[in-house]
């Protein structure tokens, strides 16, 4: 944008210096070739801007999806890593509960043996 801002303020420039002298440029080019000129370059100004752009875009797309995927990558790893533990958490309140059934039955074993 900025490139296109100044390709019209040169133009301007150009249009405004031109007609202001009544004799030919140094160049021998007329003041409407400046202008031509200028409008050409104007023209690849933009498209290069606007390639710039595109490819700025396209390198931030591709750097969001590589973000997204590494995330969904860790979030499974965490979630992996949750389930181990819920298993394990499972397992370990299992051996407590088996272990305190036996403890109550050897209890109630020996009292009655009383």
């Amino acid at each position: 944008m900025n490139k296109l801002v100044l390709a019209l303020g040169l133009a301007a420039t150009v249009a405004m210096v031109g007609c202001s002298k009544e004799k030919a440029p140094e160049t021998g080019a007329t003041t409407g070739q400046h202008l031509e000129n200028a409008a050409e370059q104007a023209g690849h100004d933009v498209k290069d801007a606007t390639q710039n752009a595109a490819n700025a875009t396209a390198t931030a797309v591709d750097n969001a999806a590589e973000t997204t995927e590494q995330a969904a990558k860790n979030a499974a790893a965490h979630a992996e890593n949750a389930a181990h533990s819920a298993k394990e958490a499972a397992k370990d309140a299992t051996v407590a509960t088996a272990a305190a059934v036996e403890q109550g039955a050897a209890n109630v074993k020996e009292k009655a043996q009383q």
